[in-house]
Formats: C-alpha cells, structure tokens, sequence
C-alpha cells in the first residue's frame, strides 16, 4: 500500500507539497479516539468530473496572452498531469462575460442562423483544450433568447419567453447543438435557463416552473428527438435555497420528470446542502450538478484569498457529501480586475492575469480545486466515512482502478489531530489550521 499526502497550506508556504506517508499500524492496536473512518466497500453516488466555463471573458484573455502562458494554463487545466478538467460549460450566446451582447440569429425563421461570433475566441480555446483531453463532456447553458421572442424585446433585464416562439426556440437550440457539433464539440448537456428565477441588468430570462416544464417537454425534448440529439437535459440552474419546491413543481406538478435527466444548481445563496440530499432522495435517479459558483466580487483582493478557497473546498465537499455527481467552476481564467464583462459584473476565477497580461496569478482557490480535480477521476464513486469532529470537513472517493482519495479541510485557526483508519490499517497525523490536504491510497 502506498499512501501519499498532498498538502496546501498558505501560512508554510505549501502548495500541493507533497509526502508520502510510511509508518501505518495495524487495526489490532486501532484507537478509539480521534478517528476518521473510511469505508471504501460502501460506494455511494458516481462522479461525472470537475470543470469550468468557457465564457467569452476566459477564451479573449487565454488568445490575448503569450503563447507560452496559454499552453501552461491549458496544462494545468486540461492534461492529464494537470486537474484533468472533464466536464466543461458554454453559454448560449453572449452572458454578461462576453465582450459584447449578441444572438445568434436575428430573424423569426432563422435563416440567418450562425455561430461565427464564438469562433472569435471560444471554439478555437476549446479545440486546444480538448487537445489535451479528449473526453471532455460540454454542458450548454442559455443566457436570453433573441430579443424578438421576449416580452420585453431585451436580450436582459429578465423578461419571458414568449409562448408563440416555444417552438422556434427549441429549433434555435438544436441548431447550436447541430453547429457544435460539425467542430466536433458535442454539447453533452444543456439547462433550460441560466437562472430562471432572476432578472439580471446583463443577458436573463424568467421561466415559471409551469413555463420551463412545458417547455421541456412539448418543445425542446420533441424537437432534439427529431434531430436525432442526444443530449441530456437539465432543469432549474439557479440557487439551491429554492431548489426542493421549485422542482417538485417542475418535475412532478407540471409533469416533466420524464424529460429531464438532473437538476442544476449555483451555490449564491448559501451552502443549503439538506436541500440537495432530499432532491437525491426524492429522485434518486437523477443527477445533481454544480454548474456555477465564483467569489471576489467587484474585484481581486489578495487578502481575501484564503476565505475564497475554503468556500471552494467547503461547498465542494459538502455538495459531493449531499449526493452531487459533478462540479464546474465559473470563469477559469479573467484578467487582473476579474473581467473583462461587458456590464462591470466583475469577479475572481482560480488563475488571474496580471496587469501586464504576462504574469499568472494562481489564487489559493486554484490550488484548493486541485487537491480534488487532479485526483479525483471521472467515473469515480463516493465512498462513506465517519468522523469524530465537525471541526474537520472531508469526503471521500474511490476511482475506477481502485486507489482511495481522502481530502480534509481545516478552516479552524488551531491544529487538530487525528487518526485515519481504513482498510485494516491507520496512522495518526496532525492537521495544520486554516490547511488543505489530500491522501492517495494506492
């Protein structure tokens, strides 16, 4: 057996440090107190992967930096060295990280259908991306329809889909999915809406339940089959405060439950972890997917660093201990003042470019994804645990070939000791304050 610890700990100056571990004890002189037990024959929900967004914002800065500095944050994204990104998001048109506000189409028939505008930036960052990792799956996410479909004539400021172009919009949908896919893009998944409940001053639309799950499946779900699409479809895509009521209203009052494969969220309004353990218990069947999540709002504070990364780290571990099958980040890279974003809705990503566009930030939340992304494989399954202290956050896994992940967070400002226990073996260690640290079990 070989157990090797990774460990981040900003006050030491460690980052991803990383140890292997060689004095294990037999479970005959096993302790009774302070200990984390591992289960790795009690394997719990499968795990789809770690990713981010592809917005317009990340893919104009990786073109508009050095060759050298995009290929090394590539690397460190995409290749298999790296976090091994797996499962990854695109917007629908323009969102408020684009550098302008755009549709793909302008007209009610169509017939000027086209994707030219994401070839600026976003395809051609995406093909070298899938260079270095070629089982990415895309989940595809809508900001606005064209303005013409809306009850305000906006592409923001909310507004609803109007009901006389449901069917127009469905067949807009497939078209980008058709269109992606002849660049050899497959669009995996898709969400109804980005944030269906919020009328934001850049790109949103408001659905009902009634409206998003008569959407899915009278329109959308009709007209993908016809095309031959597989895609998977997911609903709501906004706060898990809301996220129970919501879709018992989506999936069972308006009847869509056999139309949508998942449900997916964003973490704003707080961890609300219950809430997700009762949609996997209500629908044990379907997936639960983090599809956006970010912090630093406004702008970059390197003081403020450390608490972003454990929000990362805590949300991730208390998702995936609720039940979640996937994680995706927001913006993966943005430059030094957390844009560009057409309408100053600034924010961080885990690598930050300098005010020079030549240096590379990478925040403690880079290193933070990392102690899971880079270990943690697509296919692996959760496995159960037990613990001796809520002062310690972890979770843990088991990949396809076997080797066990463990992962605690210590977001207390005081060291705790502890004893991990697992497969007949233990061994005692100390976990720093305010530290990160993984163990591979091989």
């Amino acid at each position: 057996m070989k157990i090797t610890k990774i460990e981040t700990n900003l006050k030491r100056g460690l980052y991803l440090k990383q140890t292997e571990i060689k004095h294990t004890k037999p479970y005959k002189n096993k302790p009774e107190n302070e200990v984390l037990n591992i289960y790795p024959d009690l394997e719990l929900q499968s795990i789809i992967g770690f990713g981010g967004a592809f917005t317009d914002s990340t893919c104009f800065i990786l073109n508009k930096i050095s060759e050298e500095n995009k290929n090394k944050i590539l690397d460190e994204y995409f290749s298999a060295n790296g976090l091994n990104y797996s499962i990854c998001r695109l917007t629908i048109g323009s969102s408020d990280f684009n550098q302008k506000s755009y549709s793909y189409s302008i007209k009610k028939n169509l017939s000027d259908f086209s994707i030219d505008e994401d070839f600026n930036y976003i395809i051609p960052i995406i093909k070298q991306a899938q260079e270095r990792n070629k089982s990415i799956k895309f989940l595809a996410s809508p900001w606005s329809p064209p303005a013409f479909m809306k009850s305000n004539k906006m592409l923001k400021l909310g507004g609803r889909l109007l009901e006389k172009y449901y069917s127009t919009w469905a067949e807009y949908l497939a078209k980008y999915v058709i269109e992606y896919q002849k660049q050899g893009i497959n669009i995996d998944y898709m969400t109804i809406q980005n944030e269906p409940n919020a009328t934001q001053i850049w790109e949103s639309c408001v659905y009902s339940a009634e409206e998003e799950a008569t959407f899915l499946k009278q329109y959308l779900y009709p007209t993908f089959k016809k095309y031959n699409l597989e895609t998977k479809f997911l609903v709501w895509d906004h706060n898990k405060d809301n996220i129970v009521n919501r879709n018992l209203d989506t999936l069972i009052k308006y009847g869509s439950l056999d139309f949508a494969d998942g449900i997916a969220y964003h973490w704003y309004t707080g961890t609300h972890y219950e809430n997700l353990q009762i949609l996997h218990n209500l629908f044990p069947n379907k997936l639960l997917i983090h599809t956006e999540g970010c912090t630093g709002y406004s702008k970059f504070k390197p003081e403020d660093e450390l608490f972003n990364a454990q929000m990362y780290a805590s949300q991730i571990i208390g998702d995936f201990n609720s039940s979640a099958n996937g994680f995706i980040d927001w913006n993966m890279v943005l430059d030094y003042n957390g844009g560009p974003n057409h309408l100053r809705n600034y924010c961080n990503s885990p690598i930050m470019i300098g005010k020079d566009n030549n240096e590379i930030i990478r925040t403690p939340t880079f290193y933070y994804i990392s102690h899971f992304a880079k270990y943690i494989k697509q296919g692996a399954k959760r496995i159960a645990f037990s613990r001796f202290t809520e002062d310690i956050n972890i979770t843990a896994f088991k990949n396809i070939d076997g080797s066990i992940i463990v992962v605690l967070l210590n977001k207390n400002n005081y060291n705790i000791e502890y004893n991990l226990c697992f497969e007949g073996q233990y061994f005692h260690d100390n976990l720093d304050s305010n530290a990160i640290v993984t163990f591979l079990i091989q």
